[in-house]
């Protein structure tokens, strides 16, 4: 009796074979490098650790800005922000002048490999941290689609199920805790566990990074917990890909105050008050976790009149800007959709915050923790992990040339 083929799936210029077994890609949130580097020593990750070994691991480009949205979007699409219309948390309507929290799909321009599979006849799921990315994530897609901030509010309706907190076992964690991504991964281990799943999406939260650096009592404790997660998804026969949305930096003087340039206040002060507009793409719902502070802002020029080259050497000038550029070189030089881009794209260095206004960023919340962001080019370099070895093409690819939104491409087409 003939066995059907399963269909290769076409998304955004690629090709993808049907899993030879079901796939999870994690996105771990703010998982620098140096958490594995610290964690493996330190025997908090053996799970990990023996993947690194025994499977395919690398060191990627994040896709910029290096900030959770774009990053989410152009892993589950396998494509940059040129292609899928998505270059931040936050933006200004170029026709409203209103700005934007993006909160759903409105910004989508491409279709994601999940939505691709799941209407080819594969069951798919999405678990994410928070719910700001759900809809994004699962868009045009059919399947399970929940988040751990509303674990307790799901219907078949809108998610594709409707007891998320019954099926993990425990109540709706606090959206402030590790516990936040811990439960992802074990609706992830509960989904596959019960259900039989071609494609498993998990998108984690990088509250951990953000409080800890990576030799913290509390981020060993986090590294080790992820770990034993990662072991049960490979005990259920999983194929595990492993990638981050962003490094984290420490943005503070020695003295633990923020390293931040307003620049909002000095464009105020050089070019006159509201003649610019700074936007930080880093905003979302979750700012006490930073301050809506990161590496990376928008300018846009609200006064015609204003010389936008002036203006460029302006910032261009000030220490801790490393990169000042045109909207168009930032789209060309980053893949960012030209139509959504501002008049000028600022990139600040290893080490320093970039913000609007002072009044518009409220570091009472960091609680008087130190301030570690993303957003920057130092942060773009994420851990790239595959739970197999590779097939004999896809280990002769150079490492110099892979993305983060080629995980589901090695995970899918590449394991042996």
């Amino acid at each position: 009796m003939s066995v059907t083929a399963k269909p290769t799936v076409e998304a955004n210029g690629r090709s993808y074979r049907w899993p030879i077994r079901p796939t999870v890609v994690i996105c771990f949130d703010g998982c620098d490098p140096a958490y594995l580097e610290a964690s493996a020593p330190a025997g908090h990750i053996p799970t990990i650790e023996r993947l690194l070994r025994e499977g395919f691991y690398s060191v990627c480009d994040a896709a910029m800005p290096t900030f959770t949205n774009p990053n989410n979007v152009s892993i589950v699409c396998g494509a940059p922000p040129a292609v899928h219309g998505v270059a931040g948390n936050y933006y200004l309507d170029r026709e409203t002048k209103q700005e934007v929290m993006m909160l759903d799909a409105r910004l989508m321009r491409a279709p994601t490999i999940l939505s691709r599979f799941s209407q080819a006849g594969a069951r798919v799921a999405v678990v994410t941290a928070k719910d700001k990315l759900r809809k994004a994530l699962a868009h045009e897609m059919t399947g399970i689609a929940v988040s751990a901030q509303h674990a307790d509010a799901c219907t078949m309706a809108e998610n594709g199920i409707d007891d998320l907190t019954g099926l993990v076992g425990r109540g709706k964690p606090d959206q402030y805790s590790p516990d936040l991504s811990l439960f992802v991964l074990d609706a992830g281990i509960r989904l596959l566990e019960t259900r039989p799943l071609d494609l498993l999406y998990l998108s984690l939260s990088d509250l951990v990074q953000h409080k800890h650096a990576p030799n913290a009592p509390e981020a060993h404790a986090f590294m080790n917990a992820v770990d034993a997660r990662v072991a049960r998804l490979i005990e259920l026969g999983a194929t595990v890909g492993i990638v981050a949305d962003h490094g984290m930096n420490d943005l503070c003087h020695d003295d633990g105050q923020p390293n931040v340039i307003y620049l909002g206040d000095v464009l105020d002060e050089a070019f006159g008050a509201r003649t610019t507009r700074v936007i930080c793409p880093i905003t979302d719902p979750f700012v006490k976790h930073h301050g809506a502070l990161g590496g990376f802002v928008r300018v846009h020029l609200m006064d015609e009149s204003l010389d936008r080259d002036m203006v460029l050497g302006t910032i261009a000038e000030l220490p801790g800007v490393e990169l000042a550029l045109t909207g168009e070189d930032a789209a060309a030089r980053f893949d960012f959709p030209l139509d959504r881009e501002a008049d000028i794209v600022v990139v600040g260095a290893l080490g320093v915050a970039l913000g609007a206004r002072a009044m518009d960023h409220d570091l009472s919340q960091l609680a008087g923790e130190r301030l570690r962001s993303h957003g920057s080019l130092a942060e773009q370099r994420v851990p790239f992990l595959i739970s197999h070895p590779l097939n004999e093409e896809y280990a002769r690819r150079p490492a110099t040339a892979l993305r983060n939104f080629d995980v589901f491409d090695y995970a899918v087409n590449g394991v042996i």
